[in-house]
């Protein structure tokens, strides 16, 4: 299995709960494509004015919101407090933090649908104790232009110190952050056994398939 480093800005929310109605709101749930969500990410915090799929004109930005403040607003690290995207079961928060840039989430728990949901979208969650949370959260106050490298196949997070911290993942769940899978790009590695199949019940079963050409 080939390898997947990456690298990047942590950005800091350091705060527990962060539910998927807070991470894309319920009015941009129209929409089934799994592109164009990233500048609706955070909506209700990150503008001081509201939204919705249709708004086209350049909404007035809320300042105070970390995703408004350099270094963060190019970071593709999220490190965040305990119980990341709990509430609703929406995929959408998914694709909204794939669409903006973001590749990691580490936190100390995440909600189990949102967690199912990531790896399914190849957004890697990494669970880390509350301790090395906590030093994360004080090295990144110290310095903002803070930097992590993740090592996916050896299971490390190492600072812009050197230390190393290992973290646990699925087998499973490793081959898609590091093959960039979702469930169709899985179903498709065995595309040569499926067509085999199909072919085998055509002949055995041609009925289930209407009239062929």
């Amino acid at each position: 299995m080939k390898n997947k480093i990456i690298h990047g800005q942590v950005i800091p929310f350091n705060q527990s709960n962060i539910d998927t109605d807070a991470i894309i709101p319920k009015q941009y749930l129209k929409s089934i494509k799994k592109s164009g969500f990233g500048p609706f990410l955070f909506d209700s915090l990150r503008y001081l004015d509201p939204g919705d799929l249709s708004t086209k004109a350049k909404r007035k930005i809320n300042p105070e919101f970390i995703l408004n403040k350099a270094p963060y607003s190019s970071g593709n690290i999220i490190l965040a407090n305990d119980n990341f995207g709990c509430g609703s079961s929406r995929e959408h928060a998914v694709w909204a933090i794939k669409d903006y840039g973001i590749e990691v989430v580490i936190s100390t728990s995440f909600a189990d649908i949102f967690k199912r949901n990531s790896f399914k979208n190849s957004l890697l969650l990494i669970s880390i104790s509350k301790n090395i949370l906590d030093k994360l959260f004080q090295e990144i106050l110290d310095s903002p232009n803070y930097e992590l490298t993740i090592d996916v196949q050896n299971q490390t997070i190492t600072t812009p110190s050197k230390q190393a911290y290992d973290f646990d993942i699925s087998d499973s769940d490793k081959e898609r952050i590091i093959q960039g899978y979702d469930d169709i790009g899985l179903s498709l590695m065995h595309k040569n056994k499926i067509e085999q199949y199909e072919k085998k019940m055509k002949q055995k079963k041609p009925w289930m398939f209407g009239k062929q050409s």
